[in-house]
């Protein structure tokens, strides 16, 4: 019993210490691994199941919204943020449902702003793709070449012009862009 509440063994460290130690550091890595929801999100997806999709997207949006990731007064993440936000918006526009995909591209604009600007360039890239995505294939080419346009006036990078608005208006990547 002493040698458990502490009481050091010859030249050792007390069989408690080691036992906190040993059971201390499997959940300290465990906390520090978190789990992301944008792969599930992106099969879900991919095999039509948009709603699906939403939910895990938005689980992730959660995730990177708390207090020690992009929020308050913190930075961190906060490109991941944006587009998690910018996939879930993708979602939605397929699901059918715009106003929400909206507000979610509100949310991207606003994780893009607090991002470092060094990174900036290419998440508003990413972003405007996957929104001007969406609604490309839903059909709404107009909606579809305006966001296009919004990202590059925002200052996206070359990702952007591999959307399908970019070469339907000539700055796609095949027009040497």
């Amino acid at each position: 019993m002493a040698a458990i509440l502490g009481r050091r063994r010859r030249g050792g460290r007390p069989v408690l210490a080691r036992l906190v130690a040993l059971v201390a550091c499997p959940l300290l890595a465990a906390s520090c691994t978190s789990t992301s929801y944008q792969a599930a999100a992106i099969d879900a997806s991919q095999s039509g199941d948009q709603k699906t999709a939403i939910g895990w997207a938005k689980k992730e949006v959660a995730r990177l919204s708390k207090p020690a990731q992009c929020a308050g007064t913190s930075r961190f993440n906060c490109g991941t943020l944006a587009l998690a936000y910018g996939s879930l918006a993708e979602y939605q526009i397929l699901d059918g449902d715009t106003a929400a995909a909206e507000t979610s591209f509100g949310g991207a604009k606003g994780a893009l702003q607090r991002m470092d600007s060094a990174n900036r360039p290419s998440a508003i890239a990413m972003v405007y793709r996957d929104v001007s995505e969406g609604y490309w294939k839903a059909g709404d080419r107009a909606r579809a070449i305006a966001v296009f346009q919004e990202g590059r006036a925002a200052g996206g990078d070359g990702w952007l012009s591999t959307a399908s608005a970019a070469t339907a208006i000539g700055q796609g990547p095949a027009e040497g862009r």
